[in-house]
């Protein structure tokens, strides 16, 4: 009975899937399915058994095909009723199963309207329905296993199809926004209808997330989808764990790109690297954690590397969605909300992450969006997490570190907010006592690395801010109220063991602006790099880390650049002794590229032109690079080719890259790593 109310349906609707489907033939299709699902339990399978075959034969594109799917669908969605988990796990596997990806919108519709039904008529059904949804997340042509359906599954079983499910890529691809609202629609309507829905997808959600080596598309793709449940109706309730989940994933790959891949020797190669996979095993130990699926995702492409451009180009792709999110988020009206997130966030994951290089400009970026508010009390949360003595050493170390660069690096900062920080910093210093420190006995600069931290960053950010902050009459005065001269003298002898550059360029401006008598620091300037200096925190010593040094990678850079503060761009005095000092050398030797020539040159340039990294020439690039990377920056030197001042998508890196940048003096150097 059944094949014949299919085919005699399909009569009526395969001249045109826009067809309504006749209410009579659909009443009779129902009743047959209720019939199919009660005698199971009377133990008759024959009805059943049909059911589930015609369905799992259905070939997606055949039209005539897809409607008898369709009328199905609406059968079984008028008898969801009927459904048992226990005695009907076949039919909800074959079902569950299908791929909206695959099939027409007309189906689509259908399967949702199924799905939507089956989770709201029993709770039972709920997690399961979500699960299918978010499996949909990406198309089975993505080749992991976790979002392939039934049908590719048997194909490529039977040792077919494993070729065309990946020549399908860009076909899925165009259909994504059309099947990824099916989908989100779906999940919202079942968040409505089942209270506790939106708690039961958050688990699904993270457990079904792609492994980070997984290719850039389908790590973009579902973080897409991660981040429009996050601004949903849904993420009201989850959306923070959503949010957070998205940062995990961009601190997993930023560490994947170290320093010393990035300066290879030789420019011109295809940077290959050894990822790490300490955690594998324990994926394939737990296959409910995010990112199981990676071991076994189809490809031809060795799982365990990468190059550095594919990293890179993947780091670009993910923050620029991300960040994008932030925009659209902040035009939304939801940024305190994002922004409680966001420092929870940087709380426990990016502040404790060993030298990130991109994650943190999330919160960079989102502070521009309110930056008297959001931008100020970022600063103050930094000098609360400082000045609290129950936290750990490295951890305050590491607070200071974020605080001088957020306030050199921000240009959008309130002066206000910088002379604040700037202020607690001072006065926490000056309050400082060691007691245990016997004047007798040398210093040990390991015993005090919170002390040099603060006095490091209170000076990194005056080599950045001095001038404006005295160029402003109310800041000026608070600025000339500050006891530096005393934090200098401190028995400690702070000069004596922070980054010498930092030190030298910080003593030159105070000495340019006449803040305080410098002679008797400059007269002994062979304190600058001292064996306390090059011994202080061994190989991690106060040099080694700036976080909001320049941001290197291409797309996303449109993000930051408007708002970010290169060491080219600071309007810093010269004193008249160094000026006909300059202009000596000059007369001596013309060629001579050096470091007041480079202040003289960018203080003059108009430095609008550069805002936008897409409008500018390769050329204004590497000036960016020279007068950034080159002075106050973590980022190590080159040795034997100047390192790129972008990552480029594909190849990571610009070969032709000039020497001279690497040649180029500069007060302030790049620290080695």
């Amino acid at each position: 009975m059944g094949m014949e109310v299919q085919i005699s349906g399909v009569n009526q609707v395969k001249t045109g899937m826009g067809v309504a489907m006749d209410q009579e033939l659909l009443s009779v299709a129902r009743l047959w399915i209720r019939q199919a699902l009660t005698s199971v339990l009377q133990g008759d399978t024959t009805c059943y058994n049909q059911l589930i075959q015609e369905i799992s034969n259905i070939e997606p594109g055949d039209p005539v095909q897809e409607a008898n799917l369709v009328m199905t669908l609406r059968a079984l969605s008028q008898a969801v009723s009927s459904i048992n988990e226990h005695h009907h796990g076949s039919l909800l596997s074959c079902v569950l199963g299908l791929s909206i990806w695959n099939y027409s919108l007309y189906v689509a519709d259908a399967l949702m309207e199924f799905i939507i039904n089956l989770a709201t008529s029993n709770g039972g059904f709920v997690d399961r329905c979500l699960d299918m949804l978010v499996r949909n997340f990406l198309p089975p042509s993505c080749g992991l296993p976790l979002h392939m359906d039934s049908l590719t599954k048997k194909l490529i079983l039977g040792g077919r199809g494993v070729d065309q499910l990946f020549l399908k890529k860009e076909a899925h691809l165009a259909r994504k926004n059309e099947i990824l609202d099916h989908v989100h629609s779906a999940i919202q309507k079942i968040a409505e209808l089942v209270p506790t829905a939106a708690l039961r997808l958050q688990p699904i959600i993270l457990r079904r997330m792609p492994h980070r080596i997984i290719q850039k598309d389908w790590n973009a793709l579902y973080m897409e989808n991660m981040l429009r449940v996050e601004s949903s109706a849904v993420g009201e309730i989850i959306g923070s764990r959503i949010l957070m989940a998205v940062v995990d994933r961009l601190i997993e790959i930023d560490v994947e790109i170290r320093w010393e891949h990035i300066l290879n020797e030789d420019s011109s190669k295809v940077y290959i690297f050894d990822m790490e996979m300490e955690d594998d095993d324990e994926n394939e130990e737990d296959p409910g954690k995010p990112g199981s699926e990676a071991n076994v995702q189809l490809t031809k492409s060795s799982a365990g590397k990468q190059s550095l451009g594919e990293v890179a180009d993947k780091m670009d792709m993910l923050m620029e969605l991300t960040l994008n999110h932030l925009k659209l988020c902040a035009e939304e009206g939801r940024l305190p909300q994002v922004y409680d997130t966001l420092m929870h966030s940087f709380q426990s994951t990016i502040m404790n992450t060993h030298k990130s290089k991109f994650t943190q400009f999330l919160i960079f970026y989102l502070c521009s969006l309110a930056p008297a508010t959001c931008g100020a009390n970022f600063a103050s949360m930094l000098c609360d997490i400082f000045t609290n003595k129950s936290r750990a050493a490295n951890t305050r170390m590491t607070a200071a570190a974020y605080l001088a660069s957020y306030l050199a690096r921000a240009k959008y900062l309130p002066l206000f907010a910088v002379s604040a920080s700037l202020k607690r910093l001072v006065e926490w210093c000056l309050q400082y006592s060691p007691q245990q420190n016997n004047e007798k006995k040398a210093i040990n600069p390991a015993l005090h690395g919170v002390f040099y931290s603060a006095c490091q960053a209170v000076m990194y950010v005056l080599c950045f801010r001095l001038k404006s902050l005295m160029d402003d009459p109310k800041q000026k005065l608070l600025i000339e109220d500050l006891p530096l001269k005393k934090i200098l003298e401190h028995k400690l002898s702070p000069l004596k063991v922070c980054l010498p550059s930092v030190v030298e360029e910080f003593l030159r401006q105070v000495k340019a602006v006449h803040l305080f008598d410098v002679s008797e620091f400059t007269s002994s300037n062979n304190m600058l790099k001292t064996e306390e200096s090059k011994a202080f925190g061994g190989v991690e010593r106060l040099d080694m880390f700036f976080p909001f040094d320049p941001y290197l990678l291409r797309q996303s850079d449109r993000f930051v650049r408007p708002y970010y503060t290169f060491w080219s761009m600071v309007s810093i005095p010269v004193d008249d002794d160094e000026f006909e000092d300059h202009m000596l050398e000059e007369e001596e030797d013309p060629e001579r590229c050096t470091y007041s020539e480079d202040l003289m040159f960018e203080n003059t340039r108009n430095h609008n032109s550069r805002d936008c990294y897409h409008e500018s020439s390769d050329n204004e690039d590497i000036e960016d690079f020279e007068c950034a990377m080159n002075k106050m920056s973590i980022t190590p030197k080159r040795t034997t080719f100047g390192m790129p001042p972008k990552l480029l998508s594909s190849t990571g890196f610009r070969p032709d890259m000039p020497a001279r940048v690497t040649d180029m003096p500069a007060r302030l150097y790049p620290t080695a790593i």
